[in-house]
This record gives structure tokens, sequence and C-alpha cells, in this order.
């Protein structure tokens, strides 16, 4: 069979899967849609290292991927368990990060950690939890966590 006569069937295929997702309801909360969370620290000092914990205590989402913050401090994606996120099973997910960067350079006041993309299948339930920030010493920081501006309604995007 040669690679001409293969092209049809592929085509076929996505226009199917198109077809699929362009006649889904977007009103219906149950049927799959992406979504970023943007997690933000605020801080009075200056922030080394960082920890989070974040799950849907109704089960809805699946971590599909996570990107870094947009500090320079912090130049590349956190740390997380890739199993878990490749498998899709985890009810939670641990984010942290650290920096050697000097103190002059590390991030205060408001700033974003991470994106999460979520794959959400009916309504969340989001828990965020800061587990620690510390300053340069290892010091813990009275510092507070939030999810995007509106954390009870994350930015949706249709896949």
């Amino acid at each position: 069979m040669s690679s001409r006569s293969r092209v049809p069937p592929v085509w076929l295929a996505l226009v199917a899967a198109f077809t699929m997702f362009a006649s889904a309801d977007p009103d219906d909360a149950s049927a799959p849609r992406f979504v970023p969370v943007e997690v933000y620290l605020e801080s009075p000092e200056p922030v080394a290292a960082w920890q989070f914990e974040f799950a849907d205590r109704a089960g809805a989402m699946k971590v599909v991927g996570i990107e870094r913050g947009g500090h320079d401090a912090f130049p590349r994606a956190p740390y997380y368990d890739r199993d878990a996120l490749a498998s899709g099973t985890a009810p939670r997910i641990v984010v942290a990060d650290y920096s050697l960067v000097l103190e002059a350079a590390l991030p205060r006041g408001r700033f974003r950690l991470a994106t999460l993309h979520l794959m959400l299948e009916g309504e969340p339930d989001f828990e965020l939890r800061l587990v620690t920030a510390t300053t340069p010493g290892g010091v813990p920081i009275a510092a507070s966590i939030a999810l995007g501006d509106s954390p009870t309604e994350p930015r949706e995007t249709e896949p």
C-alpha cells in the first residue's frame, strides 16, 4: 500500500475527532476541558525555596503539565512527581523549587510560582496548601499562597 492511500484514513480520523469536540456541549460541566491554573505566592521576604500541595477534593482533575513561574530566580520547571503525573492517578500533586541566586535577585512580594495545566471532567473542588517558603538561610517565611486572581474560577480553554 502506498503512502498516498494511507492519507485519507488519517484525514477522516482527524475530521471525526474535530466533529466530536465541536459538537460537545460547552455548558456540559462533565465534558473534558483544559484549564491553566496559576499559583501565586506573596512574601514580605526574599524567597529561596518553596513547596506547595495541590489537590481536587472532587476528583475531577488530571494534571497534564506544569510550567515554571515568571521569575528569573527559578528558571526551570519546578520539581514534581513525573511518574504520578504521567499515570494520571495521583489524587494530589506536590510541587517545589529552590534557587541558589544571590538574595538580592530573589523574588519578594507577589509572584507566580507555577502554572498547572489540568484536564477537568466535572466540577473541581481545589485545595491549595503552602507546605513551606524559606529565606536563603532556610528560615521559614510567613507567606501566603493563592490561585490566580480568581481562585474559584480558573480560566478555561477549549481542547
